[in-house]
């Protein structure tokens, strides 16, 4: 029997947008206020979840066709990078450095090594999440 699901798949669309506006948000208010690469991480994955679970995991994988068990790992070497060249230039692992440029029609902007690190703590987290929820989702 086929579940009439157009309303889910209508809803999904204008949700998972709204999702994805809150992990960006949560992301780059990170370093200044509560949020950053983990809770960003973590919401961007409640969207993919959402994703699986309207759709089958065969569309899902058709549509996103990323091995999320490599996203994990770029998100570890980003980590890992990020933190040896603080190394690099003589300074303890991990410490941070920034700068500010100037960024045409936007302005001054401050650009911090922070910023990267924590884009590799999401990749790292959307990585292991939805391989997690993956493999129980293909147990079942």
């Amino acid at each position: 029997m086929k579940i009439n699901d157009l309303i889910l798949r209508s809803v999904t669309k204008l949700i998972v947008f709204i999702i994805l506006t809150l992990a960006i948000y949560l992301f780059f208010s990170g370093h200044n206020a509560p949020g950053g690469g983990f809770i960003g991480g973590l919401v961007l994955a409640s969207a993919i979840v959402l994703l699986l679970l309207t759709y089958d995991i065969e569309t899902f994988k058709y549509s996103i066709p990323f091995d999320f068990k490599i996203v994990a790992a770029i998100g570890s070497l980003i980590v890992l990078l990020t933190g040896m060249g603080a190394v690099l230039f003589g300074k303890p692992f991990l410490t941070q450095s920034f700068a500010t440029i100037n960024i045409p029609f936007i302005g001054l902007r401050e650009i911090s090594t922070v910023t990267f690190f924590e884009l590799g703590v999401a990749l790292a987290v959307v990585g292991v999440v939805i391989t997690i929820i993956l493999s129980i989702s293909e147990d079942v």
